[in-house]
């Protein structure tokens, strides 16, 4: 793709003002995350009594939406991304609220909307959206010190916590609060209360292991994995020494066969037993290089709101690949998270894509910050 400097066409505009580098790291995410979709899902597939490409055709109807998405987000100014973000918020919160009604059970857990031919997740959508809100309100707040900006932030904050856990989603609650506490400590958080909201955090994990048996299970199984069963964690561990360094070659992994989250929560260990050590250390090279280039094109930003949610957004891409290759490599408890675009999961694709196609509109190259 080639435009002139002199095109003033949106796309020709859009071509030379956006980060080509970090751009072309997620479509190398994308497609690597075809491959695996290929290699993870037919042997979960079968044992679920599906067609051996059932999952694999469904991720290959996602990407490009995704994809679309993605780009179609990313030509947006800063001004139609806080329009999209607030109107997808409130969808995204009434959609949460529908599950306690309306919801299916699965594992446990009240999370997904069924649709005709569409399991819906609404929280992974709230999870982008709510970032920019945040960064609005916080913003807002800054610039006219009259708005009430913080104390409608910290409301949704608590609400939407509260809702997660209610599912329950731990993990998507701590994600959410982990990005949101990061923004409000570069809004000019005073550190005391920084201090409050860390003692806070430590004792909702406290009180969370004590009042919710899954979560006490999980602990429980990850500080003695005789407590209880450790099958998926022992067969991801077994196919990261399978791999060794090199891997076995595509398709020749085995403990795919006998893991039940192969092509969603243990994605990277199927990678890990495939592909060996030199390419997952390259798939976290990947992410960590999407994440510190993101962070380079803020270096000299102007724009409060631009900085803080794009800073809230590439905070969440990290930290939910670093909990997910966690979990598989037993680091940390685990956790129902899925690897950004590796993973099997419509709703998960599509609001990951939402959000990078933000972070790269929020990241584009803009004179005198303008937001037009």
């Amino acid at each position: 793709m080639m435009f002139a400097r002199i095109d003033q066409s949106p796309v020709a505009r859009w071509w030379w003002t956006v980060d080509r580098w970090s751009l072309g790291a997620l479509a190398l995410l994308i497609g690597f995350g075809t491959v695996m979709s290929m290699a993870a899902s037919p042997a979960v597939a079968e044992r679920l009594g599906y067609t051996p490409l059932h999952f694999a055709e469904r991720h290959l109807v996602m990407v490009p939406l995704a994809l679309a998405i993605m780009l179609g987000v990313s030509l947006l100014p800063p001004r139609m991304i806080r329009r999209v973000a607030l109107i997808g918020f409130l969808v995204a919160i009434i959609g949460v609220a529908m599950t306690f009604a309306i919801g299916a059970e699965i594992k446990g857990a009240r999370r997904w909307i069924n649709l005709p031919g569409l399991s819906l997740q609404p929280s992974e959508f709230v999870k982008p959206t709510f970032t920019i809100v945040a960064a609005w309100l916080f913003a807002e707040q800054k610039q006219r010190p009259r708005f009430p900006g913080n104390p409608i932030s910290i409301a949704l904050f608590v609400a939407l916590v509260l809702m997660l856990v209610k599912q329950p989603d731990l993990g998507m609650a701590v994600v959410v609060a982990v990005v949101w506490f990061a923004q409000f400590f570069m809004a000019g958080l005073r550190l005391y209360w920084v201090a409050i909201g860390t003692l806070a955090g430590l004792g909702g994990g406290v009180g969370a292991y004590f009042w919710l048996p899954h979560v006490t299970s999980r602990i429980n199984r990850f500080l003695d994995p005789a407590a209880g069963d450790s099958y998926q964690v022992n067969r991801s561990i077994e196919a990261f020494a399978n791999g060794g360094l090199w891997g076995r070659g595509p398709g020749e992994g085995t403990v795919k066969d006998v893991l039940p989250d192969a092509h969603a929560d243990f994605v990277f260990a199927v990678a890990g037993e495939e592909f060996g050590l030199v390419v997952c250390v390259l798939i976290v090279a990947i992410f960590a290089f999407i994440v510190l280039r993101g962070f380079s094109r803020l270096l000299q930003e102007g724009n409060l709101f631009v900085l803080l949610s794009a800073t809230g957004l590439l905070i969440q891409f990290g930290l939910q690949a670093v909990i997910n290759m966690a979990s598989s490599l037993h680091l940390i408890p685990t956790k129902g998270m899925t690897l950004p675009f590796l993973s099997y999961g419509g709703s998960s694709m599509l609001a990951l894509a939402l959000g990078m196609g933000m972070m790269l509109a929020l990241t584009r190259r803009r004179l005198g910050g303008s937001e037009l």
